[in-house]
């Protein structure tokens, strides 16, 4: 498989997979001008994406899933929950063709199996992927305010995992943000702060994790030094050492490296 973080962070995300033959982007959240021109940079048209997965509804994550339906007639794959709250999004162009998948339950986009698997965040549905071929695994997680049991049990045995790492504690205690969003991104359905991604990255590391990328970093209480820095420290704190693990920073504005799985 390859692996490219196309965008991610809180102004917008966009991932991309492939298998041998099979393409697909997980959610689409900036402009369709913006994804076009990113997968160029792989040497992929946008018109060679099989599917696009939707982890949930809010705008950072599905911005342009309506316009890029109705001009490439790419299938969307999303809960009936998710669903529901995209409806509610205006800015979305009506999608009349709708593709749904449960939480909890495999199902396949050419030769990519995917388990979807609910993370815990202030959405209708929200949920992470586990995508698997050829014996080989990866994991995508982000918008979670904690990494519950399901969710550790479903990053196991992956060797590259995309994890949220989205802001530094004490940065986000003294930013710009309103008390009620600074409450909403710490609390158990907000987002993952470095640290525990440091920890989480270090519990599974003993479980086969070769690599992994941060990601969703947030524009006003992280930066991606920072959260390299946190998230070092505590695989140190864990005795994980430097070499035992791969650690990338997902870029906000630009593609990741093609990672090779």
């Amino acid at each position: 498989m390859k692996f490219c973080s196309l965008f991610s962070g809180s102004t917008g995300n966009s991932l991309f997979v492939q298998g041998n033959e099979t393409k697909i982007l997980v959610d689409a959240g900036v402009s369709a001008k913006k994804i076009t021109e990113s997968l160029e940079t792989l040497n992929v048209n946008i018109e060679e994406i099989n599917a696009i997965l939707v982890t949930h509804e809010h705008l950072d994550h599905i911005r342009s899933i309506g316009t890029i339906w109705k001009k490439y007639n790419i299938p969307i794959y999303a809960t009936l929950g998710t669903w529901n709250g995209i409806e509610n999004e205006k800015l979305i162009v009506n999608i009349n063709e709708k593709n749904y998948f449960k939480i909890g339950e495999n199902f396949e986009i050419g030769e990519l199996k995917i388990t979807p698997f609910s993370t815990s965040h202030d959405a209708m549905d929200s949920c992470g992927f586990s995508i698997e071929h050829d014996g080989k695994k990866i994991s995508i997680a982000t918008d979670l305010g904690e990494v519950t049991k399901e969710v550790t049990k479903n990053l196991e045995k992956s060797k590259f995992v995309l994890l949220e790492s989205n802001y530094e504690p004490e940065v986000l205690r003294c930013c710009s943000y309103p008390y009620t969003v600074k409450k909403r991104i710490a609390g158990n359905k907000g987002h993952l702060s470095n640290r525990d991604a440091g920890q989480t990255i270090s519990d599974l590391v003993k479980n086969g994790l070769e690599n992994v990328m941060l990601g969703h970093l947030s524009k006003e209480s992280n930066f991606p030094e920072l959260a390299y820095k946190s998230v070092a420290n505590e695989l140190m704190k864990n005795q994980i050492k430097e070499n035992d693990i791969d650690l990338k920073i997902a870029s906000r504005l630009e593609p990741s490296k093609i990672v090779n799985i």
